[in-house]
């Protein structure tokens, strides 16, 4: 299968993203808070979960977890927008998390996280941007 394939099944079988690092609508500038925005606009069910700004509540009307492992349910997708120094931080909660995928957006990349996650039974993108894949393959539906 090719790495295409891949992400046209991962998008189809997507439905519930937890995003790591996201950011807050006073950031709505920056891309950790318009492709999650874009995401809730396309039909996805988004789950904040923030690294910084301990004091917010919610986040695009979602309550914010601070932990992907504390979010209820099933993950589908961790969108992750770390820098890739930061990333091995969050192995553990990715691991205990079990999402079906793990996608680190444009610019990012770590492959040893990422081998552990495949390890794990669990998909992973690299250096990708979410909104554009999904724009493109959207388009071809």
């Amino acid at each position: 299968m090719s790495e295409e394939d891949d992400i046209r099944r991962i998008l189809a079988q997507t439905r519930h993203i937890a995003v790591l690092g996201i950011k807050t609508e006073a950031q709505a500038g920056q891309p950790a808070f318009y492709v999650p925005q874009y995401l809730v606009e396309a039909g996805f069910d988004v789950i904040p979960v923030p690294v910084y700004y301990p004091e917010v509540r919610s986040i695009l009307g979602q309550p914010v977890y601070r932990r992907l492992a504390d979010v209820p349910g099933r993950i589908d997708l961790v969108d992750v927008f770390r820098r890739a120094d930061d990333i091995p931080q969050h192995l553990d909660d990715l691991l205990a998390a079990r999402p079906r995928a793990v996608w680190f957006q444009l610019g990012i990349r770590h492959d040893a996280v990422a081998a552990q996650l495949r390890a794990a039974g669990i998909d992973v993108v690299q250096d990708r941007c979410l909104m554009v894949e999904h724009r493109r393959y959207a388009a071809c539906a």
